[in-house]
C-alpha cells in the first residue's frame, strides 16, 4: 500500500539546476534576491537528512575543538523529521551526544499537568533516544512564577553564556514567520522573557500537542538569543509555508517576520522542501534571474505576471513590454509578442468550461474534459461532510442538472467538528417531544440522561463519550443529506465511508491503514466511475484532507490496472485554505450569480459548522464566505487577462496516476 502518494503530486517540473545549482556563478546568479543562505531539497526527508547531517557536523566539530557542544532545539513538528534522522546517525555511531549541553528554546507558562511540554515533546521525538547525560538537559523551571520571571530568565541566559554561549540553535519557521515563541511584532532586541501566544500559535499549538487546554504564555528565548549562536538552521515544508518563507528570506526583514532577522546572521541557514520554496524568485519567477527552460506552464505563468505589472489584458501585450519586464527569452523563442499572447490567451480560453462532465455530441478537441461516454458515472469525495459543497457546490450542481450519475462520499465523520451545543440543541427539542409522542420510556430516556451528565460534567480535554460521537456522526450525516437532496443528488448516491484513521475521538487521528484503503476500493469498485473528484487542498491545518486524499491515491494506484480505470479521469479540486494558481488550472467551470446563491445555501445546510465550526483556522471568515471570495477571485483573474467576464468560477487540476 502507498499511503502517501498525495506528497508525489508534481504540478510543475522545475529543473534541478534552479534549486540545486551546480556552481557558485549560477548560485549567486540564482539567489540574488535571497538575503539568507538557502537550500531546496525536492522532498521534506531530502532536506531533513540534510539537516540532520549539519547539526551532526556542527557536534563533531565543537566537541573535538573545545570539548563540548552547546546547543538549543525547538520542538515543532517540522523538525520532528530531522531528529529521527539524527537519532539515525546517532545509531549509526556518526555522532555523540555525550558532551553536548542542551538548552530548551521555549516552554509553556505555566505548565499544566498532562498539559502540552516542549522538553516532554523533545524527550518523546530526540532526547530519550541518545546517549545525552541527563544532568547536561537544561530547561526553564517548572515553579518559575510571574513575580520571579524576570531574574529567573536573566538567570536562563547566565546559564548559557556560562557555558561558553550557544554553539547551535535549530528551529522552524512559524506560519507567521516566528521563530520559536517570538511571534509578529518582535524585535531583533528580545531577550528571554515571559510572551502572550497569538492565537494562530495557539491554534497550532492545539493541533500539535493533540491538547484542548492550551496556555496563553510561554517562556523564549529571544530574537537576540538566537542571533547571538554560532550557527542557526531554521526549516519549513509544504506549500502552505511558502509565503512567510519568501518574506522571510526575501523580503527586507521586519519585526512583522520574526525570522527575517536571521538576515543579519553570518552563519544562519533555511532548508526547505520544493513546495515551501515555490515563491521564492528562482522558482515561482525565474526569467528575473537566470534563463528559463520554458514550459507551458512556466509560459503562462510568466505572462499572467506581465499582465499584472503592465495592467494590460493577454492581448494587448506588446514587444516593449517583454523586453522592459525581461521576457524577451519568449519573443527570441515565437518571434513575436502577438504569437505568443494568443497561445496563452487560447490555452486559458481552453480551460473554461460549463460542461465539467464534458458535453454529450459535442467537438471535445479543445475541451477539458470528454464528451464520451455521456452520462458518465461520478464520485466526488470529500474529506470532510461538507467540502463537497463548499469546494465545489457549483460544479456538482452542474454535474448533477447534466444528467450525470453523481455519487458523493464522505470520507470521514467529521463528529469531532460537532459543538456540543449544537447537539445539545437537538436533545432539548426532543426532551420535550418524547413525551407528547410518547416514547420517552426506556432508551431514549437513559440515553437523554447519559447525554446531559456528560456535557454537565466535561472538563477540557476530555473525549466525548461513545454515544455522544455517534449522535454527532448523526449530526453530520443529516446536514449532508439535507445538502445533497438540496442540490439533487440521488439518496442511494449518498455514501458515509467513516474511514476509520478518523474515528479516534480525539484531534489527533490514526494513520493510514490498508482497513482504510479497501473502503475506497470497494466504492470504486461498485460503481466503477469515468470522474473522480478528489481534494487536492494539502493546506489543511489538520491534515484530514492530506490522509484523506492519500486513501483514495493509494486505492486508484492498487486499481489502476483495472480495465474500466483506462477510461476514468481525477480532477483534484482545492478547499477553504487556497485555489489553484492559474498556470495550473486545467479545467476551469463558470458559475452564474444565482448558482453561487445556490451554492452558499447549499453550504448553510451545515447548520453546525457555520459559526460554531471549531477548526476555522487564521481566517476568520466563516467557509461560504472563504468559498464565495476565492471563487470570484478567481473568476476576476480570468477576467483581467482579457478572457470572459463571470460572477465566479471553481478551479480543477487533473491527477495523473503515477505508473511504476
Amino acid at each position: 500500500m502507498k499511503t502517501n502518494l498525495s506528497s508525489q503530486i508534481k504540478l510543475d517540473r522545475i529543473p534541478r539546476r534552479y534549486y540545486d545549482p551546480q556552481g557558485e556563478i549560477e548560485l549567486a546568479a540564482l539567489t540574488r534576491e535571497e538575503k539568507i543562505y538557502t537550500r531546496i531539497f525536492e522532498t521534506a526527508t531530502d532536506g531533513s537528512e540534510y539537516i540532520a547531517r549539519q547539526i551532526a557536523k556542527v557536534i563533531n566539530r565543537n566537541v573535538e575543538s573545545k570539548g563540548k557542544c552547546v546547543v538549543t532545539f525547538g520542538s515543532g513538528v517540522s523538525t520532528h523529521s530531522a531528529y529521527a534522522e539524527l537519532i539515525r546517525l546517532h545509531k549509526a555511531g556518526e555522532v555523540s551526544f555525550d558532551k553536548v549541553v542542551f538548552y530548551s528554546l521555549s516552554e509553556f507558562f505555566p505548565l499544566i499537568a498532562n498539559g502540552p511540554s516542549t522538553l516532554r515533546k523533545m524527550k518523546e521525538v530526540l532526547l530519550d533516544h541518545i546517549d545525552i547525560r541527563p544532568e547536561n538537559i537544561h530547561t526553564f523551571s517548572p515553579d518559575v512564577t510571574k513575580e520571579d520571571m524576570f531574574q529567573r530568565c536573566k538567570a536562563y541566559e547566565k546559564a548559557i553564556e556560562d557555558d561558553g554561549g550557544i554553539d547551535l540553535a535549530v528551529c522552524e519557521i512559524g506560519a507567521q514567520g516566528s521563530l520559536a515563541f517570538n511571534e509578529p511584532g518582535t524585535p531583533d532586541t528580545s531577550l528571554c522573557r515571559l510572551v502572550l501566544l497569538g492565537n494562530e500559535t495557539r491554534h497550532n499549538v492545539k493541533s500539535d500537542y493533540s491538547c484542548e487546554d492550551v496556555p496563553t504564555t510561554a517562556i523564549t528565548l529571544g530574537i537576540a538569543n538566537l542571533l547571538s549562536a554560532d550557527r542557526v538552521i531554521t526549516m519549513a515544508w509544504g506549500e502552505n509555508r511558502a509565503a512567510i518563507v519568501k518574506k522571510t528570506v526575501e523580503t527586507p526583514a521586519s519585526a512583522n517576520v520574526p525570522a527575517s532577522f536571521l538576515q543579519g546572521h553570518p552563519h544562519a541557514k533555511v532548508v526547505v522542501d520544493l513546495p515551501a520554496a515555490e515563491d521564492l524568485t528562482r522558482i515561482s519567477q525565474p526569467w528575473k534571474v537566470t534563463s528559463c527552460e520554458w514550459t507551458d506552464k512556466l509560459i503562462r505563468r510568466a505572462i499572467v505576471w506581465l499582465c499584472h505589472m503592465t495592467g494590460k489584458p493577454i492581448l494587448k501585450l506588446t514587444d516593449k513590454d517583454y523586453n522592459d519586464w525581461g521576457l524577451g527569452e519568449l519573443l527570441a523563442l515565437y518571434g513575436s509578442a502577438y504569437n505568443v499572447n494568443i497561445k496563452i490567451f487560447n490555452d486559458l480560453q481552453h480551460t473554461i468550461t460549463g460542461w465539467p462532465g464534458g458535453k454529450p455530441n459535442a467537438d471535445d478537441t479543445y475541451r477539458p474534459e470528454r464528451a464520451n461516454p455521456y452520462p458518465k458515472r461520478v464520485i466526488v469525495f470529500s474529506p470532510h461532510p461538507d467540502d463537497d459543497v463548499i469546494s465545489m457546490g457549483g460544479t456538482l450542481k452542474r454535474l448533477v442538472d447534466q444528467k450525470h450519475d453523481v455519487h458523493v462520499a464522505y470520507e470521514t465523520s467529521g463528529n469531532i467538528a460537532v459543538g456540543d451545543e449544537d447537539m445539545m440543541r437537538y436533545f432539548l427539542m426532543m426532551d420535550k417531544i418524547a413525551p407528547m409522542f410518547g416514547f420517552d420510556q426506556g432508551g431514549y430516556s437513559r440515553l437523554s440522561e447519559a447525554v446531559h451528565k456528560a456535557v454537565g460534567n466535561k472538563q477540557p480535554g476530555d473525549m466525548d463519550t461513545a454515544d455522544i460521537r455517534e449522535i454527532k456522526t448523526m449530526i453530520r450525516q443529516a446536514e449532508a443529506t439535507i445538502a445533497c437532496n438540496y442540490i439533487g443528488v440521488k439518496p442511494q448516491n449518498i455514501h458515509f465511508l467513516r474511514l476509520p484513521f478518523y474515528e479516534t475521538g480525539t484531534i489527533k487521528k490514526g494513520d493510514l491503514s490498508q482497513r482504510d484503503v479497501d473502503i475506497v476500493k470497494k466504492l470504486l469498485t461498485d460503481v466503477k466511475p469515468h470522474q473522480i473528484f478528489v481534494a487536492g487542498d494539502l493546506a489543511d491545518p489538520h491534515g484530514t484532507h492530506k490522509v484523506c486524499t492519500d486513501a483514495v491515491l493509494a486505492a486508484v494506484d492498487e486499481l489502476k490496472d483495472e480495465a474500466w480505470m483506462n477510461d476514468c479521469r481525477i480532477w483534484m479540486y482545492r478547499g477553504a485554505w487556497a485555489e489553484w494558481e492559474i498556470d495550473h488550472i486545467e479545467m476551469a467551470v463558470p458559475i452564474s450569480p444565482e448558482e453561487l446563491r445556490f451554492k452558499r445555501n447549499s453550504i448553510l445546510k451545515h447548520q453546525s459548522q457555520m459559526e460554531n465550526a471549531p477548526f476555522l483556522g487564521d481566517d476568520d471568515r466563516l467557509f461560504w464566505q472563504r468559498a464565495e471570495e476565492r471563487n470570484r477571485g478567481t473568476a476576476q483573474l480570468y477576467q483581467s487577462l482579457g478572457l470572459a467576464s463571470y460572477e465566479a468560477i471553481e478551479a480543477f487540476v487533473e491527477y495523473h496516476i503515477i505508473r511504476d
